[in-house]
């Protein structure tokens, strides 16, 4: 049940008062340095690392709603191009300790008027995929979007059918919201959405989950988890 309260004049239940009214800021072209690697501002130049970890691999285009796959650099190079430069969806590299770009993500539908956004077009290529850098992505971002930029919510949204994606966004923390049928035609293709969201009265337990998981001694010398994140978000592992 949603808070509420009642109304001064009429008694009718409405919401409970925000603090911040005023909007919030845009994101930027910030570095957010973690322990495994770092994010940055997508630029064109980062295109021949990205392609070099996405070549062959179409199965990573799938789901992404208009771009990719693509057969060659020539064709490839214009999508981070146009990426680099959108304000929305405003694209990140993700970089690893060698100063190699093996992805990107975007924060998208930026409304700073009511402080919400959301994270997606989530290109991880098969050298970030279950990796600790992979969900570092993730931390730092969301602790950007609280902490630095106050958003309220942070969405996360993908095809219903895409159930990596829907595993990820519980073991994030992020909590289900519903399905929305039939939202898109995606690449000629009916898509059905499946709707996450994490909200600032939430992100402190997520923060202290995300940090006990990234912490060295959480992998054994094998570089095994000894707990999982899913686990630590209340999920099954």
């Amino acid at each position: 049940m949603t808070a509420s309260e009642p109304h001064p004049q009429t008694g009718q239940p409405v919401g409970l008062p925000v603090e911040r009214t005023d909007p919030a800021p845009r994101p930027g072209p910030v570095t957010l340095k973690g322990r495994y690697g770092r994010l940055e501002k997508l630029k064109a130049d980062h295109a021949a690392d990205l392609w070099a970890v996405f070549a062959g691999h179409d199965q990573v285009w799938t789901y992404i709603v208009a771009d990719g796959p693509f057969a060659t650099y020539a064709e490839f190079v214009p999508c981070i191009e146009r990426r680099a430069a959108a304000d929305d969806p405003y694209a990140y590299a993700i970089i690893d300790p060698s100063g190699r770009a093996v992805g990107y993500v975007t924060l998208l539908r930026i409304v700073p008027e009511m402080r919400v956004t959301e994270v997606g077009h989530v290109l991880y290529s098969p050298a970030l995929q279950r990796t600790p850098l992979g969900t570092e992505t993730q931390y730092l971002l969301a602790r950007y979007i609280f902490e630095t930029l106050g958003y309220r919510r942070y969405e996360w949204k993908c095809d219903a059918l895409n159930a990596p994606s829907r595993r990820a966004a519980l073991r994030y923390g992020f909590v289900y919201e519903g399905t929305f049928r039939q939202y898109m035609i995606a690449k000629g293709r009916n898509r059905d959405n499946a709707w996450y969201s994490m909200l600032d009265s939430e992100w402190p337990a997520r923060k202290a989950n995300f940090e006990r998981w990234l912490a060295p001694e959480n992998f054994d010398s094998e570089g095994r988890q000894k707990i999982s994140l899913a686990a630590l978000n209340g999920q099954k592992a």
